[in-house]
């Protein structure tokens, strides 16, 4: 059986009527389903294999700022959306990504069924396993529909979670600067 088919009997269990507005429906809702999950397919890490000649000796951090994506909640399997900031600290003399790397590797590691506090984990151990850096970090903050939606309706909550390795873990003054620059 396809996944259309499970789709239509499961609303079709909810008591959900078809009419010629929802004939359709269960199709859609595997597409949907299928667009939130892409990232299944793919490799994010892939994006940091293409680096670029360091700029000086001490590039000093990179940080990208609120970079959006839209996840699916692998407990509710419900959106959450939100954005998250990236950065990392180059080691004397590394090569460096392009910024539209980091923000590739985000939206592609949300792109599954996922919790937030792993989606960040996530984003710096790739950062730092395929870069050279004396740290990374990540500062994700979310909407999350199973919390919003249903259960405790708690209209207008956010969730903040912080992943900071190297540097930014060790050294206040480096922590302070990416938690600053991330708010």
């Amino acid at each position: 059986m396809d996944a259309e088919h499970h789709a239509r009997a499961l609303l079709t269990a909810l008591d959900v009527p078809e009419t010629e507005s929802t004939k359709n429906t269960p199709l859609r809702w595997v597409n949907a389903l299928a667009e939130l999950t892409a990232g299944l397919g793919v490799d994010p890490d892939r994006h940091l294999l293409v680096t670029f000649p360091p700029e000086g000796d001490d590039p000093g951090m990179i940080v990208v700022r609120h970079v959006p994506f839209i996840s699916l909640c692998e407990h509710h399997m419900l959106p959450f959306t939100g954005t998250a900031t990236v950065g990392y600290l180059p080691a004397p003399g590394a090569r460096i990504v392009g910024l539209s790397k980091l923000a590739r590797l985000v939206r592609e590691y949300g792109a599954r069924p996922q919790v937030q506090e792993r989606l960040g984990g996530q984003v710096v151990k790739a950062i730092t396993d395929n870069l050279d850096t004396t740290g990374a970090a990540c500062v994700i903050k979310a909407m999350h529909s199973c919390l919003t939606l249903r259960g405790a309706c708690a209209t207008g909550a956010e969730m903040l979670t912080s992943h900071l390795v190297g540097t930014f873990r060790d050294v206040p003054t480096a922590r302070a600067e990416f938690m600053s620059l991330s708010a």
